[in-house]
């Protein structure tokens, strides 16, 4: 099971990694993810209270706290909110930093002031008061070690359990500089007692309590500014919290009561009036009201909701009045599923994050070697040990493997905000990591690039089948799927035939995988489905194959209905493309990402689609089950795919993809076999993705390069390389810059905050050759225009020269060829170009002289 547990004492990356391997070395631990941007780990164990208990154990024993956070009734929307807790910490850090900067400031005054030239109270100036001003010194540099304490206990603490953090190496060189100052101030004592004006002056210029003090006070600022960036990372997280309504009215006993949200449970009938935010997920039992589910799917347009109707928490009513009954309630509703989605990403880690971990879990320990190199070297070159102390001081605080271990997380939080504020919701940082790399996106075609909303276009009958029996049939058979082309049939027949199935016994229901459907009706056989189904089963399709195959040249999906093993007609059903669909692979094509649509359609349809929409490759007549090999198959070609389906169907795929992209909305969002969930099931949001993951990665590896470089270059320079250059380092110069890498690297992530996604449509991407691939076999599409056979009966026709006449009637009409006329049956036969009617061929033959219709 995985489980969430509070964390304390952490401050910078090696403090993630100390806690990260103490949890995971424990007995039944599968694996831990510490986040220092939220002081919180995400733990996967075997679920039992003993290894929760010696997790925490391992972890208290490496110097840090645990403890595992609180799982009650709503606990995902009532939660703490981020923005508290960040006003909280950003308040315990002015806290410490004015009491730092009230001592700092004469303690810095009175310490460097003779050096300045600055003029001193009578009682602290002049050689006789030495003593005076040193304990002066010492008294002023107390409350700030006092109010910094935590640096010292957490410090000693990490390095007494062999696991050295940041605050280590904060409390060495305070505490070098604080311990060295007392030793002065008891040599200055003896001096001053025997006599010894020599010792005593000697002892007086070798005080730090300057430095002990005003590091504290200067790191503390740094952790001040770093406390109020950090807490706008986590902006969109406060957001979607915020959204959860307070109350709800729900009517018990029959009475309408007001009682916190928290309080609903699942059955209860509530009441929503305009105005009235929807306290929890449910559906409508009585009334009808406009709701704006903005907040939720980003569709700004409110949608009328009646009896019947699913309705979705956090959304509002803008008009009406309806009563509903509740079905999701606390943590199960889709809000709360979306504020425990981005939660999870934030906390997930991106592999680069683990190379940061890495180092991070080294820094320290080689920085204590570096700063004990560096007093043994000077201690060698000057034999002073002020000198020395000095460079090892500055080394120990300059270092900053707190803005290494910042680098990656704020990026991560920031990132993922401006998704959640754009309508994507991602899963994981090794999911935006990864949608950088992709160079494949395979789309589903129904309900990802076209609408998903089918309607019927054409209504086909066999010989002598009335559209009556038809539709009867269709409608009864259509009315048992859940297949968003049976909705559209069945809508059109309650339209023109209401009632057309009446009273008809449906039995034997059978959904047959990328074929259709087959039952029996009334002691009658029917199937329905594509051609495919058809030929299996012996039925004869005669010229409605060639209808079919015309309508699929336009897009159309020609759905065949057969009762007893004869064919009754056949029903085209149109989906059109999303008007978005064409700038969506136009941006993906712009990114250097290959486009390709995977589908169970047949080929003429998917074909049409496509170029429609402007994709690269086709694979069509592909069976749900074989999704998943085609996904493997370009895998093994070295590709990185994202998969782009519905959640539900595609999930194999979409599982195997190297990032899964669910496109849907609100209650259908299918996040548990998808990396990364569309709300506003708009395919533009696909490259808006990909581009957020790239904006999100450059930052992170800007932040990491600015945090590696600081060090790489800052710990020579402190630790006195360019002193023949006349180049020093001094401890405070060394804290303040520790302090404000942190600062550089958490503002360098919010600039993502600004980020924007690209809303033009790329013309200058030439398009590539469609290529198409049916059955495994894979073919240029051919690019001339498409023709199919013509078939007229004439009437009227005497001799040879009304053949003529008909014949050049016909070859009148752009795009008709090859007529062939025949006297003897009375018939026409040509090819025809898409987009001649029949009408336009009747016409001709009416206007030579002559009767004709469509055979």
């Amino acid at each position: 099971m995985r489980e969430t547990f509070d964390i304390t004492g952490m401050t910078c990356a090696a403090c993630a990694s100390h806690v990260q391997k103490a949890a995971s070395d424990v007995a039944g631990v599968t694996s831990a993810n510490v986040n220092l941007l939220k002081n919180s780990m995400e733990l996967d164990y075997d679920g039992t209270q003993a290894t929760a208990a010696a997790v925490i154990d391992a972890i208290d024993k490496a110097g840090y706290g645990a403890s595992r956070r609180n799982k009650t009734k709503g606990s995902e929307q009532n939660a703490e909110r981020p923005s508290e807790v960040a006003v909280r910490a950003v308040a315990e850090k002015q806290h410490q930093l004015i009491i730092s900067i009230i001592f700092s400031i004469p303690l810095f005054y009175v310490a460097m002031g003779p050096m300045f030239g600055w003029p001193l109270p009578p009682f602290l100036s002049g050689s006789k008061n030495l003593m005076v001003l040193a304990l002066t010194q010492l008294l002023l540099c107390v409350p700030i070690l006092f109010v910094n304490r935590h640096y010292f206990i957490t410090g000693f603490k990490t390095l007494w359990h062999r696991a050295p953090n940041m605050d280590s190496l904060i409390a060495l060189g305070s505490a070098a500089s604080a311990v060295w100052s007392i030793a002065q101030v008891y040599i200055m004592a003896w001096a001053a007692g025997s006599g010894d004006s020599a010792a005593l002056m000697s002892a007086a210029h070798n005080l730090y309590f300057d430095s002990a003090g005003v590091i504290l006070t200067l790191i503390t600022l740094g952790k001040y500014f770093e406390a109020r960036a950090k807490g706008k990372t986590t902006d969109a997280i406060t957001k979607l919290m915020d959204l959860a309504p307070k109350t709800a009215t729900v009517v018990r006993d029959g009475q309408e009561l007001e009682v916190p949200a928290e309080d609903v449970v699942v059955g209860e009938r509530l009441v929503v009036r305009a105005g009235q935010t929807v306290p929890v997920d449910g559906v409508v039992v009585e009334g009808s009201a406009a709701i704006d589910e903005s907040a939720i799917t980003g569709e700004s347009v409110p949608v009328e909701k009646k009896s019947g109707d699913r309705v979705t928490g956090a959304t509002v009513s803008t008009g009406g009045w309806f009563e509903m009954e509740a079905r999701a309630v606390g943590d199960d509703t889709t809000l709360a599923g979306i504020i425990r989605l981005v939660d999870e990403a934030t906390s997930s880690k991106a592999p680069i994050e683990r190379l940061a971990d890495k180092i991070a879990g080294v820094f320290v320990p080689i920085v204590i070697v570096i700063a004990l190199g560096a007093f043994l070297v000077w201690m060698i070159l000057t034999g002073d040990i002020a000198v020395a102390l000095t460079h090892a001081i500055s080394v120990l605080v300059i270092s900053c493997p707190c803005a290494l271990g910042l680098a990656t997380p704020t990026a991560i939080m920031v990132g993922t905000g401006r998704g959640a504020a754009n309508g994507i919701l991602i899963k994981s940082a090794d999911a935006l990591e990864t949608a950088c790399n992709v160079d494949v996106v395979v789309l589903d075609k129904t309900g990802t690039v076209t609408a998903g909303a089918p309607k019927v276009t054409d209504v086909f009958l066999a010989p002598e089948v009335t559209e009556s029996t038809l539709l009867k049939y269709a409608c009864a058979l259509e009315r048992k799927s859940e297949h968003p082309l049976a909705s559209a049939i069945c809508t059109y027949s309650d339209e023109v035939m209401p009632e057309a199935d009446a009273g008809l016994t449906v039995t034997a229901f059978t959904q047959i995988p990328g074929g259709g459907l087959s039952a029996t009706i009334d002691n009658t056989s029917v199937l329905a489905g594509n051609a495919r189904l058809m030929a299996s089963n012996n039925v004869d399709l005669g010229s409605l194959a060639e209808r079919a195959d015309f309508l699929a040249h336009d897009g159309k999906t020609a759905l065949f209905f057969s009762a007893n093993g004869n064919v009754l007609g056949l029903i085209a059903v149109a989906d059109p493309i999303k008007s978005t669909s064409p700038e969506a692979i136009g941006r993906l094509r712009a990114m250097g990402a290959r486009t390709v649509l995977l589908t169970g359609d047949q080929q003429t349809t998917a074909v049409a689609v496509a170029k429609q929409v402007g994709v690269d490759e086709v694979i069509a007549g592909v069976l749900p089950a074989q999704k998943e090999a085609k996904i493997r198959a370009l895998q093994e070609q070295g590709h990185t795919i994202a998969m782009v389906g519905d959640g539900i169907n595609d999930a194999p795929a979409l599982a195997r993809a190297d990032v899964g992209i669910a496109i849907g909305a609100g209650t259908d969002i299918a996040i548990s076999s998808a990396d990364v969930v569309l709300m506003h099931s708009d395919p533009a949001d696909i490259a808006t993705a990909m581009e957020l993951s790239h904006a999100t990665m450059r930052t992170i590896k800007q932040n990491l390069f600015w945090a590696l470089f600081y060090n790489a270059i800052c710990i020579p320079v402190a630790a006195g390389v360019l002193a023949p250059l006349g180049i020093m380092l001094s401890p405070m110069l060394g804290a303040a810059a520790m302090g404000f890498s942190s600062v550089f690297v958490v503002s360098n992530a919010l600039r993502l905050r600004t980020w924007k996604p690209v809303q033009t449509t790329p013309s200058d991407v030439p398009a590539a050759e469609l290529a198409v691939t049916v059955d495994n076999v894979e073919c240029a599409c051919e690019r001339k225009e498409r023709t199919m056979a013509k078939k007229l009966q004439v009437t009227g026709m005497m001799c040879q020269n009304c053949v003529k006449h008909v014949t050049k009637a016909l070859e009148g009409i752009e795009g008709v060829s090859d007529v062939n006329v025949d006297l003897e049956s009375g018939t026409a036969t040509c090819e025809v170009a898409d987009g001649v009617s029949d009408d336009a061929l009747v016409a001709a033959v009416v206007d030579a002289g002559y009767e004709a219709q469509i055979a």
